[in-house]
């Protein structure tokens, strides 16, 4: 098959893949700092507990990309400082996030992450590279279900303009 053809560990990345892999490790260590503060501002059990698997997935992810991209010889991009504990009563109302905004914010990073995992797979040409992201477009998935559940149960989805009529 060429030079290609071997243990995909042994190939090299391209540049597309050292790219994507570098930013999918950034965008989840950005999460981890944003799910972090909302575990303080969520009142909801359910959604906090929604909150914790997001964090334990991106976690993984950055675990993950950050020992490819340096077995690759490539660094990874920093970490963010960790935030200080807060308590939601200690939170003034006006500054808080409700449990709502955080759901929805969940939501959109979530299909974010879809279309990012999708991408990757799409331009990887070594096979743990696509089979990595498409690991992880599994996981967003289910998420992605879950918190959407959730936002119907609860009444918090804002839903886009519905076709109230049905063509014939």
């Amino acid at each position: 098959m060429g030079i290609l053809s071997g243990n995909p560990k042994d190939e090299p990345l391209h540049y597309g893949e050292v790219f994507s892999i570098w930013e999918a490790s950034m965008m989840a260590k950005g999460s981890i700092s944003c799910y972090e503060a909302f575990m303080y501002h969520a009142g909801d059990k359910e959604l906090k507990k929604l909150i914790q698997d997001f964090l334990d997935q991106a976690r993984l992810e950055v675990k993950e990309c950050d020992e490819l991209l340096t077995d690759n010889g490539i660094s990874p991009s920093p970490m963010l400082a960790e935030r200080p504990a807060a308590e939601l009563e200690d939170i003034p109302p006006g500054a808080r996030f409700t449990d709502p905004e955080i759901a929805a914010k969940l939501a959109a990073d979530n299909a974010l992450g879809l279309v990012s995992c999708s991408k990757t797979m799409g331009l990887s040409i070594r096979e743990d590279v696509g089979a990595l992201f498409a690991k992880y477009h599994v996981t967003k998935t289910a998420l992605g279900l879950r918190v959407l559940r959730m936002n119907k149960e609860k009444g918090w989805l804002v839903p886009p303009p519905l076709v109230a009529k049905q063509p014939e």
